[in-house]
């Protein structure tokens, strides 16, 4: 039987979408305000959710005190309150769009976590405006 757990967390964090090989017409064309060279914020909703059988030990299929540790170390203190474009590596060659971010912050949580479980990233740019990411599984 396998059960899903979730942890909900929160980041604040600016971005610019652009694609530097592009105009800045162009880029504005795409992206609209998103493209703005002075950068604009959301504050971000992250669910992260955990697929596995139940362990017979613990009854657990994770510790959710060490998912709250891994999201802080990975996620919250490398993006909260950061200029993601800027100042987080990942992005300084990638546009971060929500779908690039999710994908970031699955492949860090990916290799903490054990592998007979399922990763599942939810991650909400705005309250209406969310992406899914699993691996592609």
């Amino acid at each position: 039987m396998k059960v899903t757990v979730s942890r909900k967390a929160h980041f604040n964090a600016a971005h610019r979408l652009y694609n530097n090989e592009w105009t800045d017409s162009r880029n504005a064309e795409i992206f609209g305000k998103c493209a703005n060279p002075n950068y604009h914020g959301h504050n971000y909703e992250l669910i992260v959710s955990v697929k596995g059988e139940i362990h017979p030990d613990t009854g657990f299929v994770m510790d959710m005190k060490v998912l709250k540790n891994l999201i802080r170390s990975e996620v919250e203190d490398q993006f909260d309150h950061k200029n993601l474009n800027e100042e987080v590596e990942e992005f300084k060659t990638l546009n971060p769009t929500a779908e690039n971010i999710s994908v970031v912050i699955w492949n860090k949580l990916r290799s903490k976590i054990e592998e007979r479980l399922q990763l599942i990233v939810t991650l909400y740019e705005t309250p209406r405006n969310f992406v899914t990411y699993d691996g592609g599984l």
